[in-house]
């Protein structure tokens, strides 16, 4: 028999507009500064910025409230050295073979490449996995599969919550997804259900740091207001 639910009183904080108005104004305004950071320094940060904020992107949405998410956090040299050797190879596959001309050409304009340094420079690397299925202990003690439903879209949004924490704490981070990305499960060590779905270097930038010239679509080319 399902599990019947349960309800308890919203904790919800009610805001006179202007204190809304207010904290949407400075929300943006400190969001639109992330940038993709690919030049770390070695410097050292508080593992307690890192824990809040996987804290604040497990409380994020998810289907049937499954959070079918893990988040691996490594900083040991040896393991970000074998994920560089590992990314950087896969990523060296693709852009001389695997990559079209056009998405080539699409990348271009970032100034990207196969060599990956930021993945042993910056202090800490999350690794996001998804868990594609459950595991679970039926009456028997038998180890049985429970379907997820909408896990990536799930996983997808707590990375977000996660970037935008990150970000708000004073720190430089990179979306980075080597494909196939296989190899993160083996070397960290992860069960059968879990598939890398994004890996992040986080830390400070470096003193050099410096970042493409880009723009982003205005809010006219967005937003649909019907």
């Amino acid at each position: 028999m399902p599990a019947e639910a349960k309800f308890e009183a919203l904790d919800f904080e009610r805001l006179d507009e202007a204190e809304q108005i207010r904290r949407s104004v400075e929300f943006t305004r400190r969001i639109v500064k992330r940038r993709s950071v690919r030049h770390f320094s070695r410097r050292a940060l508080p593992f307690e910025l890192i824990a809040n904020a996987i804290r604040a992107a497990g409380s994020a949405p998810s289907g049937a409230n499954q959070q079918p998410w893990t988040f691996v956090v490594v900083s040991e040299p040896e393991l970000k050295r074998r994920m560089r050797i590992a990314a950087e190879a896969e990523e060296k596959e693709s852009y001389e073979r695997r990559m079209s001309q056009e998405w080539l050409d699409a990348l271009a304009p970032l100034g990207t490449d196969w060599r990956k340094p930021h993945i042993e420079e910056a202090p800490y690397v999350i690794v996001v996995f998804r868990q594609a299925y459950g595991l679970a202990r039926n009456a028997n003690g038998d180890e049985v599969r429970v379907k997820h439903y909408y896990s990536d879209e799930s996983v997808g949004i707590a990375v977000g919550f996660l970037l935008a924490a990150l970000h708000l704490s004073g720190l430089a981070t990179l979306t980075h997804t080597p494909s196939p990305m296989k190899f993160l499960a083996d070397i960290l060590g992860r069960p059968a259900n879990e598939r890398a779905f994004v890996l992040i270097p986080v830390g400070y930038p470096a003193d050099t740091a410096a970042v493409p010239v880009i723009t982003k679509k205005s809010l006219a080319d967005i937003m649909v207001r019907l």
